[in-house]
This record gives C-alpha cells, sequence and structure tokens, in this order.
C-alpha cells in the first residue's frame, strides 16, 4: 500500500487518491485468522477494538434496519480535494522537541524491553509522529507535544510467548467501548 497500488493475479492496479485500508480479523481461536508476520505488523498503523455493544444499543441494532442497508443513507462531509488538503495541512503542524524525544524514548524501550518480540520499527515510528500531527490537528492546536497523543496511542507489539499469548487474549477480550492503538 506504501507503494499506492495493489497487485492481484499479477495485474497490478493504481489505488485512488486518496485512499485507506481496513482490515478485520475475528479471534485467534476462530478458523480462517492467523497473526500478521512481524514484518507486516507496522504497516498498519493503528489497531481499533470496537468491542460488544451495551445491552441497549445492541436491542436498537436488532430491531433496526439492517446495517448493510444504512450505508446507502451516508453522506459525504468531506470531499476528496478537501481530505488531501487536511491531509497536507497535517504536514504544517509544528513537531515540539518534547514529542520528538518521548517518541524516540518509547521507540528504544520497545526495542530493549524484556517480553516484547520486536520493538518498533522506523515506520513504526514515523506513522506515531504523523497521528500525533493528525490529533493536534483535530484538537485546535498547532503544536504536538506528548500530551496530545501519549494517551490515544499505545505501542502494541507485544511478545509471542505462550504466556504473554494469553495475557494478551485475556486484555484483548471484547469489551464494552471501543479502544484505538498504536500497532
Amino acid at each position: 500500500m506504501e507503494e499506492h497500488q495493489v497487485t492481484l493475479d499479477g495485474q497490478t492496479m493504481p489505488l485512488p487518491e486518496p485512499f485507506f485500508v481496513i482490515a478485520t480479523q475475528n479471534p485467534q481461536d476462530q478458523v480462517g485468522t492467523f497473526p500478521l508476520p512481524e514484518s507486516q505488523l507496522d504497516r498498519f498503523l493503528m489497531r481499533v477494538h470496537l468491542g460488544y455493544p451495551a445491552a441497549a444499543a445492541e436491542r436498537e441494532l436488532l430491531n433496526g434496519i439492517d446495517r448493510r442497508e444504512l450505508v446507502n443513507t451516508l453522506t459525504t462531509i468531506l470531499t476528496p480535494d478537501q481530505l488531501r488538503q487536511l491531509q497536507q495541512s497535517v504536514l504544517g503542524i509544528h513537531v515540539a522537541p518534547a514529542l520528538l524525544d518521548y517518541v524516540q524514548a518509547l521507540v528504544a524501550h520497545t526495542r530493549r524491553a524484556p517480553g516484547v518480540n520486536a520493538g518498533l520499527s522506523p515506520r513504526a515510528a514515523i506513522g506515531l509522529l504523523r497521528a500525533a500531527r493528525a490529533w493536534a490537528l483535530i484538537a485546535r492546536p498547532q503544536r504536538g507535544d506528548p500530551g496530545t497523543c501519549a494517551g490515544n496511542i499505545r505501542q502494541r507489539r507485544r511478545a509471542s510467548s505462550a504466556a504473554a499469548e494469553q495475557r494478551r487474549r485475556r486484555r484483548d477480550q471484547p469489551a464494552r467501548g471501543s479502544t484505538v492503538s498504536m500497532m
């Protein structure tokens, strides 16, 4: 995706601008899913856990219109040109030296911490900075600093030892509410 093209059955096709990828994964203990290789983990910037809906929201889902039909009722809020302009605006957000220090310390920690199978790569660090800048743009200050993103993005590379995997599975069980975490 970084090359802005995909290949299917030997045929390479350019992706439109802008584009983004959403990948879904069922729990690992269900048939047909498997973890991504380490080399592919940081190609995805974030992991979003939606969790289960609250009882009242689930009841509304069950009584409501088929969700696939609701897609047809969505309205456009940004044109592709407006989205590209916002993406360019992100590049203009100032990155405070404290944020660079924070990101470098976080990345370095993941590379030497016990229980972490593979530390964050330079690509992941760049993605973290890009996400911090985008968060700053959304939050409206014209500066990114550790407080802007620390509570909203966290590193997700974990050891794949049996004990760590069991802890991860328990921790990652679908829960009420949504979380976003750094891949």
